[in-house]
C-alpha cells in the first residue's frame, strides 16, 4: 500500500510539474489581433516578465544537451505558435525537473533488485528529459497540421475580398477577423511585423520561417515573385486558391486510400480469432472428444 501511494504521488508530481512548466493558456486571434497595434518588441518583454523557473534545472539540461540546444529549442517554439508561457528557459527547466522526477519513479519501481535499478534509474531519467522535447514537437506538429486544414478556405476568402476591391493588407485582416485556430494567428503577426516598419515580402517571408506546411511556403514565393514582377494580385490569388483545394481533395483521397492497410491489423488481431474460435471450434472439439473415445 505504502508502494502504491508514494507511486501515486510521484506519477501526479510529474504531470503537475510538466503541466506547470510547459502547458501554455489558449491564444484566440482575437488575442493576436489586438497584437496589431503594438510591437512585437513589446509581446517578447511581457514573454520575459513569466515567472521565472530555476536556474540550476536550466544549467542541468544545458550540461547534458548538444550545443546549439537553445537555437533548436526555439526553432520548435516557433513552429508550436511561439505561446507566451513556453521560453526556452522554461523549457530546459522542464527537462531538468523531468530528469530528477524520471529517475525518482524509477528508482521507486525497481528499488528491490539492484540489476534493474540501474537500468530503471537510466531509463527514467532519459525518458523525463525528453519529455518535454516530445510535448513540445506535438504541439508544433499539432498547430501545422491546423495551418495546412485550413489555408484553402483562408486563400478562397483572401481571393475574394480581393477581387471585391480590398487591398491585400485589408483582404488579410479580414481573413484574420472572421477565422480562428493558428493561421488566422499568423495572418494577424504579419499585419502586425507590417505595422512596425516591415514590408510585406518581409512580413511574409518571415511567415515561412515559422511554419513546415509547403503548401504555405508555396503560396508566400507566389507572392513574392507576383510583387517583384508586378503581376496582378487577383490572378495571383485566384491560381493558388485552385490549386490548394485541389490538394485538399488529393490529400483526402490519399487518406481514404490508406484506410484498408490500417483495418488490416486491427482485423487480424481481434476479428480473426474471434471467427476461428466460433468457426474452427466446435469442430476441434468433435475431433478432440473421438481422439480421446479412441
Amino acid at each position: 500500500m505504502v508502494l502504491v501511494v508514494g507511486l501515486g504521488c510521484l506519477l501526479l508530481a510529474l504531470a503537475l510539474g510538466v503541466v506547470a512548466l510547459v502547458l501554455k493558456p489558449p491564444v484566440t486571434a482575437a488575442g493576436s489581433l489586438a497584437l496589431i497595434e503594438t510591437s512585437y518588441s513589446a509581446a517578447v518583454v511581457s514573454k520575459q516578465e513569466v515567472g521565472a523557473s530555476p536556474s540550476w534545472l536550466r544549467s542541468i539540461a544545458l550540461r547534458l544537451s548538444p550545443a546549439g540546444v537553445a537555437v533548436r529549442l526555439q526553432r520548435r517554439l516557433d513552429l508550436a505558435g511561439n505561446p507566451p508561457s513556453w521560453t526556452t528557459d522554461r523549457v530546459l527547466a522542464a527537462k531538468g525537473l523531468g530528469l530528477f522526477l524520471g529517475a525518482g519513479l524509477a528508482a521507486l519501481l525497481t528499488f528491490r533488485s539492484p540489476g534493474w535499478l540501474v537500468l530503471g534509474l537510466a531509463a527514467g531519467a532519459v525518458s523525463g528529459f525528453f519529455l518535454p522535447d516530445l510535448l513540445l514537437v506535438n504541439a508544433g506538429q499539432k498547430r501545422q497540421e491546423k495551418i495546412r486544414r485550413a489555408l484553402p478556405d483562408a486563400l478562397d476568402m483572401l481571393t475574394v475580398c480581393v477581387e471585391a476591391g480590398l487591398g491585400f493588407d485589408a483582404s488579410l485582416a479580414q481573413v484574420a477577423r472572421n477565422t480562428t485556430g493558428p493561421l488566422a494567428q499568423e495572418c494577424a503577426r504579419v499585419l502586425q511585423e507590417m505595422q512596425i516598419g516591415k514590408s510585406r515580402s518581409e512580413a511574409l517571408r518571415s511567415l515561412t520561417e515559422r511554419t513546415t506546411v509547403a503548401e504555405l511556403r508555396a503560396f508566400v514565393s507566389a507572392l513574392a515573385q507576383a510583387g517583384e514582377l508586378g503581376v496582378p494580385i487577383a490572378s495571383v490569388l485566384r491560381e493558388q486558391a485552385r490549386e490548394m483545394r485541389i490538394r485538399r481533395r488529393q490529400r483526402a483521397e490519399e487518406q481514404a486510400q490508406k484506410v484498408p492497410v490500417k483495418i488490416l491489423f486491427p482485423l487480424i488481431v481481434c476479428l480473426f480469432p474471434a471467427m476461428f474460435v466460433v468457426i474452427i471450434g466446435p469442430g476441434a472439439i468433435s475431433i478432440a472428444r473421438v481422439l480421446m473415445h479412441l
